[in-house]
């Protein structure tokens, strides 16, 4: 008996309800979304380890470096075995790492932090990031982007779960809301989180299933379907990918997109108060905002590509958002409104790059090998991951040591993110459909797919 993590163990009847799929990706991306409320852990962190900036920056980095190695090096065996299986697996790492982290945290051993969080709980975000993609657009074949939204929306909206309960539990386990009570509450913190995402992520384990093959949503005809400029009827394996130069315009896009996003994100708690003053339960509630528009820039902005089209909403989420970037750097410091809704609908387009990403793949380079394509692109992110961070991080204490306070901190930095979005707008504006040289033939991917649903 095959077991019942394998993906032959988990293929859907003709008339399965699709729509319990997304509720089960959901359960996953929600929970690796706390990554997302790092930032809410920074100053306690800081305080603890008695480390400044860039050192504790470090954690989150390590995880998105490795969320972007470990989807690129696993995402052929999540093709293969299914996202009952990646999800499994992508629980345990994650789960995993907090409990190590927890360990580092009681004993003062920040390497056992990068080891946790960062290193083991990094490659459970990679896995468990893409296990659902693929499975999503092939039940939602007549609506990609909405597919990818609804479960890409979830990694975004994980903060605005994680942030304000994260906040409530090491103010409840550190007997107030000071920051050495928060300080203090720290590793229980990171162990009730361990706990509930692993029993939230089995749940969506057990929910999670892959289409019959003669399985066709009522009503849709592939057939009948008129392919859009920029959309190709052909498969392109992994391998073949990666040759084009389709694939590394896109890799720069979503790097730059992300350094851009993500220098606010992994700051966003200390970089308000900084701005302006407010109190940590505060700039608590502005992450939390965040994640709002992080969590419905994927669903919205994902879902608009269906109509608009896949490079045009990269136009506009790379040409309006260094627009933003510019008006932050310029007026943001002497307005809270500006600040706030400028930042708000930036990380609205960062979260909708990421979720029309996998659409913009599967329109290029076809739905064969999907998923292991997205993981190669995720490598963008990793790199992102360590950049965006990097860049304010380093711009931050460099300001500080040079006595500068308040906006003045943080101003060059934006600078920076402007000239890094004009630069993705341009290479994708560079994007052409894929030459036919680099398609599969259509007996071979029949052949390759039946033959691994027959191995599991």
């Amino acid at each position: 008996m095959a077991s019942i993590l394998t993906r032959s163990a988990i293929v859907a009847p003709k008339n399965f309800n699709r729509w319990l799929i997304p509720p089960a990706a959901l359960a996953i991306h929600l929970c690796i979304g706390q990554v997302y409320a790092f930032s809410v852990f920074k100053i306690p962190f800081m305080t603890h380890f008695d480390t400044g900036e860039v050192s504790i920056g470090w954690i989150f980095s390590i995880a998105i470096l490795m969320l972007g190695i470990s989807s690129a090096v696993f995402g052929p065996w999540v093709e293969k075995n299914g996202p009952r299986a990646s999800m499994v697996a992508a629980g345990t790492c994650w789960v995993v790492g907090f409990f190590i982290a927890s360990l580092g945290i009681v004993g003062g051993q920040l390497w056992l932090v990068y080891l946790g969080y960062g290193v083991i709980g990094g490659i459970g975000l990679g896995i468990g990031y893409i296990s659902p993609v693929s499975t999503l657009m092939k039940w939602f074949p007549d609506r990609p982007g909405l597919a990818t939204g609804l479960a890409i929306m979830g990694f975004g909206g994980g903060a605005l779960i994680a942030s304000p309960m994260s906040n409530q539990l090491m103010a409840l386990y550190g007997g107030g809301a000071e920051p050495e009570n928060l300080v203090a509450g720290l590793t229980p913190t990171f162990i009730t989180l361990g706990v509930v995402y692993a029993v939230v992520i089995a749940a969506g384990a057990f929910v999670i299933r892959v289409p019959h093959p003669e399985w066709t949503p009522k009503g849709f005809d592939p057939s009948k379907v008129e392919a859009k400029p920029m959309q190709t009827k052909g498969n392109v394996s992994v391998r073949n990918a990666i040759r084009t130069p389709q694939f590394w315009f896109l890799w720069v896009v979503l790097f730059l997109n992300v350094t851009a996003g993500i220098g606010i994100l992994e700051n966003a708690a200390p970089m308000i108060q900084s701005y302006f003053g407010i109190t940590a339960a505060a700039a608590a509630g502005f992450v939390g905002l965040l994640s709002i528009g992080n969590m419905g820039g994927r669903f919205i902005w994902s879902t608009t590509s269906d109509y608009l089209g896949r490079k045009n909403n990269y136009m506009m989420y790379l040409g309006v958002g260094a627009i933003l970037y510019l008006l932050v750097a310029l007026f943001g410091g002497g307005s809270i409104i500006l600040f706030v809704l400028a930042t708000l609908i930036i990380i609205s387009f960062y979260g909708g790059g990421f979720s029309t990403a996998p659409a913009y793949l599967k329109d290029l380079f076809g739905v064969y090998q999907v998923g292991a394509i997205h993981g190669a692109l995720l490598t963008a992110w990793s790199a992102a991951g360590v950049a965006g961070p990097l860049i304010v991080n380093s711009v931050v204490e460099a300001g500080e040591a040079a006595g500068k306070e308040g906006p003045a901190l943080y101003t060059p930095g934006m600078f920076i993110m402007v000239g890094a979005l004009v630069i993705g707008f341009i290479a994708n504006a560079l994007i052409r459909p894929v030459s036919e040289k680099y398609f599969e033939r259509e007996e071979d991917v029949a052949a390759k797919q039946a033959a691994a649903l027959e191995e599991n």
